[in-house]
């Protein structure tokens, strides 16, 4: 009977529902992390602050012109195309290996995707009709072989090559209306990026500072319930609402086409979306939506991605 009992108690155990699955079924589907449905009062720029990504790179990847209208219930991908991607030759039915192509992205180089792709400048400039300064374009697909020689297939039959090899190399897509930068245009910060551009959004002690390594992407100032919280650089507001997650009532300000700066836990907000805004202008008070003290919560994003508010504001607050 004894035995009887243990095994039946074994049983059980092995039927636990609560118990931990002994397969990845929980691991997660990048297909779906990558989708975003919009949600009502959600804009472009949001939607890429929230994910880190540049708000042009979201655009370019869902075909979403200037000024980047969105509406609820439309799906974002959040996700670029493969760099990479394998195109068979289409005249040959046989099986053979597939011609290697390179998609551009923003801010790649000639020089920096020969060295990913092991491969010299020179060469893939000659492969490709390129011609210097060699600039590119997102989107733009660049072989990553010498013509003749992506396929056995190809190189026996030469009265088709010249076909299939053209057709890869030199299919046409519609250029961006901003070429990637070269390596000294983007080095160049844009303005505003100096002290003089930039002024404090309100006054107080910095009770937190900015870490590149680690989920403190601004500062935080702490201050007094309905203190005033001014535009730190002139811009237009292009987000104010409280739909990112960890940010309490939030104001998004785009200064130029690089630099956006982030207001957040406000107790008012006292600007709409669409309105251009002045240095220095007020555009909220203080307060603790989303946390839990009085504070300014300040980021700072070049081309999508947290800077150091502290390398550009001037002195103290």
């Amino acid at each position: 009977m004894f035995l009887v009992g243990a095994l039946s108690l074994l049983s059980a155990c092995a039927t636990d529902p609560d118990a931990p699955p002994s397969e990845p079924a929980q691991k997660p589907r990048p297909s779906r992390a990558a989708i975003h449905e919009v949600a009502a009062g959600e804009t472009l720029y949001s939607i890429a602050w929230e994910a880190g990504h540049d708000y042009r790179d979201v655009a370019a990847w869902n075909k979403i012109p200037a000024p980047y209208t969105i509406r609820p219930g439309q799906r974002i991908s959040l996700q670029p195309p493969a760099e990479v991607v394998q195109e068979k030759p289409k005249s040959e039915p046989a099986p053979a290996p597939a011609v290697k192509i390179y998609l551009v992205r923003r801010g790649d180089t000639l020089s920096r995707i020969a060295k990913q792709q092991r491969v010299k400048p020179g060469h893939l400039a000659a492969w490709n009709g390129l011609r210097k300064p060699y600039r590119l374009y997102p989107g733009q697909k660049l072989r990553l072989a010498a013509p003749g020689t992506e396929t056995a297939a190809t190189a026996r039959k030469p009265e088709r090559r010249p076909t299939d090899t053209k057709t890869t190399a030199k299919e046409p897509r519609k250029a961006p209306a901003r070429p990637v930068a070269s390596p000294r245009e983007t080095a160049r910060d844009p303005a505003p990026a100096s002290a003089g551009t930039w002024s404090w959004p309100t006054r107080g002690n910095i009770i937190e500072r900015f870490s590149a390594n680690s989920a403190r992407k601004g500062i935080d100032i702490g201050g007094q319930r309905g203190q005033a919280i001014m535009a730190s650089a002139p811009g237009s507001v292009v987000y104010q609402g409280s739909g990112l997650r960890g940010y309490g009532q939030l104001i998004i300000i785009k200064h130029n086409e690089d630099f956006l700066s982030a207001y957040a836990h406000c107790q008012k907000i006292v600007v709409k979306e669409g309105e251009s805004v002045k240095r220095g202008q007020k555009i909220a008070e203080m307060g603790s939506t989303g946390t839990d003290r009085n504070k300014l919560h300040f980021e700072i994003r070049y081309r999508g991605k947290p800077v150091d508010p502290l390398k550009h504001l001037p002195g103290k607050p």
